[in-house]
């Protein structure tokens, strides 16, 4: 079996800059939620990317995303 000799050269590893930092995610001031229909539920969605349970009542959702808004949770 013959050595292979039509191998990429590969530059050593001083020549290779190291691989930046993985930027961080700037926090939202705000929340902004609205609700979301899925058959016969209905759920509260937030901007942040919360979801609320889902239920049955559109009025109980708005509460949830209310509740959501006032403590500002993400």
């Amino acid at each position: 079996m013959e050595p292979h000799i039509d191998a990429t050269p590969v530059p050593p590893l001083d020549s290779v800059a190291p691989p930046r930092p993985p930027s961080q995610p700037q926090p939202q001031t705000s929340h902004t939620t609205s609700t979301a229909d899925r058959g016969s539920f209905c759920l509260a969605v937030c901007s942040c990317g919360w979801k609320g349970p889902a239920r049955r009542s559109r009025d109980l959702a708005r509460k949830d995303a209310a509740g959501h808004e006032a403590a500002g949770a993400v």
